[in-house]
């Protein structure tokens, strides 16, 4: 099973972009619980920036709480990562998969934030 994520860009420094995330083969997102958000800046280990339950709860790291909010459509069978005040400190290639992991990641989306 393989998450894809897209809709990165370049935006300015408060701007803000919403990513989301399909499964690249047939199956149902809903089946995923939970579906994190993970990503990865040059010369950075790739780290859980947040994750959403399928009821619908989150968590978030605490430097993206209040700016970034993960969401799920089921009848769409896709998560959205709505991220929002970006900071040149969140440049980084996005990529969702489960919580954990599963060993095939997706090719991710490259988001960069211009100061």
């Amino acid at each position: 099973v393989q998450l894809q994520a897209s809709g990165g860009g370049l935006v300015q420094a408060g701007g803000s972009l919403r990513l989301s995330c399909t499964i690249a083969a047939s199956g149902l997102i809903f089946s995923i619980d939970p579906v994190g958000w993970y990503r990865q800046a040059p010369g950075n280990n790739r780290e859980l920036v947040a994750e959403i339950r399928a009821g619908g709860s989150t968590q978030y790291k605490e430097s993206v709480k209040g700016r970034f909010t993960a969401s799920r459509d089921n009848a769409k069978n896709t998560v959205y990562l709505e991220m929002n005040d970006l900071k040149p400190e969140d440049t980084a290639v996005y990529y969702c998969n489960a919580k954990p992991p599963f060993s095939s990641w997706g090719q991710g989306t490259q988001v960069t934030v211009s100061s």
